[in-house]
């Protein structure tokens, strides 16, 4: 594994040192441009030209190299460590897959990528990062001239998943932690019993007799300790035979930086960003019989 991210790695920094060595060429073309005139100004825009060059093609080779290397390894990486694994990095969930969660709002500009599917424990699941901004325009006075600017604002960057429930709930639920349904459903805040986890979550249901059904004290216990672990805004949602989670936490889940090392550090970061399925799936024992129809 290592000896396969060390090829990644170099192909990497050969870009990221011409992306250096060029920059250096703009600000020297820069100075020599501001401070002499005549032949030595001409040189200067000659590398000015030459590092904008430079710098357009370090970028893409760099973004060359992290593409091949989330469709490539990253790919048969986690079809090696997840059953029935799939990892589409161009492609994410569909929206109106995202939106089925029911507490995110409708975005003016969506995109999803980073799809991530398969089978834990017997558990089917897909997720994706997704990137959702709300168009908002502003007016405003120019030396008597009325202007306007359209701007997107970011209300949603994190991942959200989609579990495959193993009991169809009759009326849906949600746990939202600075969220609010977007469904149109009508829903009743209900009142748990713990005062902890009425201060964390704020939780909407059509029936209170789901509510008490589902979230029994020992499943909000274990809800809890997913909002420690995991730093970010998250939200639940149980519609139909799906369960919904989210976490809105400003970042990418499988970033590859400028001057950060490819190497098993990193691939041990993204794992950890996955593990957090285990983690629901262990946590909410989403394969245990307790959830299931009565037979």
């Amino acid at each position: 594994m290592a000896q396969k991210l060390l090829v990644y790695q170099e192909r990497k920094k050969k870009f990221e040192m011409i992306g250096l060595a060029m920059g250096v060429l703009i600000v020297l073309g820069i100075l020599l441009l501001i401070f002499t005139d005549n032949a030595l100004g001409t040189v200067g825009a000659v590398l000015l030209v030459l590092g904008i060059i430079g710098v357009l093609i370090s970028v893409i080779g760099f973004n060359k190299v992290v593409s091949d290397f989330k469709s490539k390894y990253l790919k048969d990486y986690f079809a090696s460590v997840i059953e029935q694994g799939e990892f589409r990095p161009k492609r994410g969930m569909a929206p109106q897959k995202v939106y089925g969660c029911g507490f995110l709002k409708r975005a003016d500009k969506f995109k999803s990528y980073d799809y991530l599917g398969g089978v834990i424990d017997g558990v089917e699941f897909e997720s994706t990062d997704a990137h959702l901004q709300e168009k908002r325009v502003r007016y405003y006075t120019v030396n008597g001239k009325r202007r306007r600017k359209v701007e997107y604002v970011t209300f949603f960057k994190g991942r959200i998943f989609a579990f495959d429930f193993p009991k169809s709930i009759d009326h849906p639920l949600q746990v939202l932690e600075n969220f609010r349904p977007q469904d149109g459903r009508k829903y009743d805040k209900v009142e748990l019993e713990s005062i902890t986890f009425n201060k964390t979550f704020k939780t909407y249901a059509m029936d209170k007799h789901t509510a008490f059904y589902v979230l029994t004290p020992h499943f909000m216990e274990r809800l809890l300790n997913i909002e420690e672990i995991h730093p970010g805004k998250l939200g639940f949602s149980f519609m139909d035979n799906k369960m919904y989670f989210a976490i809105n936490n400003n970042r990418s889940t499988f970033p590859v930086m400028p001057f950060k090392k490819i190497d098993e550090s990193l691939v041990e970061e993204f794992k950890k960003d996955v593990d957090i399925v285990y983690d629901l799936v262990d946590d909410l024992k989403l394969n245990e019989s307790i959830f299931k129809e009565d037979k």
